[in-house]
């Protein structure tokens, strides 16, 4: 590991006030209790990602159900909750949604809860010989933990783990701070009973502060605070154009076949240089940190030749405009093509929507665009229609300048303020139930992670000062009256 092993943790310069001589060595060793329990951190946290916990509904959910049973089996081994519960609540459609984990224990003398978020589920894990080693079978090259969910997002549910166990180190088990945890099981298939579950556990979610252990940092040095995120509208497309299979040569030239309606259609989503083309998807302006050509071709992996898409600053692109990707199309295989026209071809399409746009308005915008520009008069077919809202985090809050605080303590390193092009929609649904709480969205990854993808990883030296920034801020919070 590249990341030194010094237990002691630099002076901030931004805090109000320099620490005691009692703090100082408080704080000394909570980052010696992190650095000696890493090993036993990363042994968890590889124990977990053995645990196949896709929550798609293909998959089996009894996986799903053996990993909340062991992130609920390792909180109550930290002996500090008054309760820890492996439960499920109800989705729109009636049907139960996948187990979440929901521990608390109440603050005491005035001081805040703090309520701990991450998801133990994962994204299905693709081909296995996309994989350079199995997905479910961690396995550390180097620097980094390779395996579905080794960081998005059971590295978060360790970070919470590990900087809980810390404090505990430290403060002893009976300290003030109060401590909620909910560990999610279906973030990866749309946190379909979220709602549900807020509403019918409000009382014991309610918290000043909330961290979602879900998202990136600047770089595997540098620690980040996102401040934005994109929203998303989602939806299966299928295009019609034929009643059944016709012989392409007895009828190509005449007949326009589902797979060409489909190309033309999407085709008209973006201009020539790759923007959207979409009247009424917006884009908000922002300023943005320096980030070059050269770091995007590096962090997103562009082939030499390749072009960038879009136009203006990259980090706008990618945080404040919206997105159309096609990411996946049900149609012949190739090793499985015969010479027809295919009748019907469907697509899952996948669009980022900026903040400050409502997505409803974006998915009237985008089916208004589909509908208008179908060519050849073929049938289209919009359903599986799901919707996130965008989000803007308040950096004028205390916690905002705590984590920061803490971030720049335990990394040595000014944190930057970030966007993120991704979407974690149900935060909106966070500010609807707790409109008075404080989100912070933190994480353990990094721009290699390859979240979502083959060879997702972590990167070791990012989760151990994940760990000592987390444990330190709730140090913190232990000491401050709410």
């Amino acid at each position: 590991m590249t990341d030194s092993t010094d237990s002691q943790l630099p002076q901030n310069p931004a805090r109000q006030a320099a620490p005691t001589p009692a703090e100082s060595e408080r704080e000394a060793a909570l980052a010696e209790s992190v650095q000696l329990s890493l090993p036993s951190s990363i042994a968890d946290l590889t124990d977990l990602v053995r645990i196949p916990s896709v929550s798609w509904a293909a998959f089996d959910p009894a996986h799903v159900a053996a990993s909340a049973e062991a992130v609920a089996a390792l909180f109550r081994g930290t002996g500090v909750f008054d309760e820890v519960e492996v439960l499920r609540s109800a989705t729109e459609s009636g049907e139960l949604g996948q187990p979440a984990v929901l521990a608390r224990r109440p603050a005491k003398n005035g001081r805040p809860t703090v309520l701990l978020y991450a998801h133990h589920d994962v994204q299905p894990p693709g081909d296995d010989g996309d994989w350079e080693s199995l997905p479910f079978e961690p396995t550390v090259r180097g620097d980094r933990l390779y395996g579905r969910g080794a960081a998005d997002d059971k590295a978060g549910v360790i970070s919470h783990l590990a900087a809980i166990r810390a404090l505990t180190d430290v403060a002893g088990p009976d300290f003030d701070l109060g401590l909620v945890v909910f560990i999610e099981g279906e973030e990866e298939f749309g946190s379909r009973s979220f709602a549900t579950f807020l509403d019918e556990h409000r009382d014991v979610l309610a918290a000043d502060v909330i961290v979602v252990a879900d998202s990136d940092n600047w770089d595997v040095d540098t620690p980040s605070l996102t401040i934005s995120l994109r929203g998303n509208v989602t939806f299966r497309l299928t295009v019609s154009t034929l009643a059944y299979a016709s012989h392409s040569g007895m009828f190509g030239g005449a007949v326009p076949d589902a797979m060409l309606a489909m190309v033309k259609l999407l085709a008209t989503l973006h201009d020539d240089d790759g923007s959207v083309a979409v009247e009424g998807l917006t884009s908000r302006p922002i300023e943005t940190p320096d980030y070059t050509e050269q770091t995007l071709r590096h962090e997103a992996g562009l082939l030499d030749g390749v072009e960038p898409i879009g136009t203006g600053p990259i980090l706008a692109r990618l945080w404040a405009g919206p997105s159309i990707t096609v990411t996946g199309i049900d149609a012949p295989s190739v090793a499985n093509a015969s010479n027809t026209l295919s009748p019907t071809i469907s697509a899952r399409v996948s669009v980022r929507v900026a903040p400050g746009q409502e997505p409803g308005d974006a998915y009237e915008a985008i089916e208004a665009h589909l509908r208008s520009h179908t060519p050849f008069g073929a049938h289209v077919e919009i359903d599986d229609v799901d919707t996130g809202s965008p989000f803007l985090v308040d950096t004028t809050g205390w916690a905002v300048a705590a984590a920061k605080d803490a971030m720049r303590d335990a990394w040595g390193r000014e944190p930057v303020e970030a966007g993120v092009g991704g979407s974690i929609p149900f935060i909106a649904d966070l500010v609807r139930v707790f409109p008075e709480a404080q989100i912070l969205v933190t994480g353990v990854e990094d721009p290699h992670t390859r979240a979502h993808s083959p060879n997702e990883s972590l990167h070791l030296g990012v989760f151990k000062r994940a760990i000592a920034t987390e444990a330190l801020m709730l140090l913190r919070m232990n000491d401050r009256n709410s």
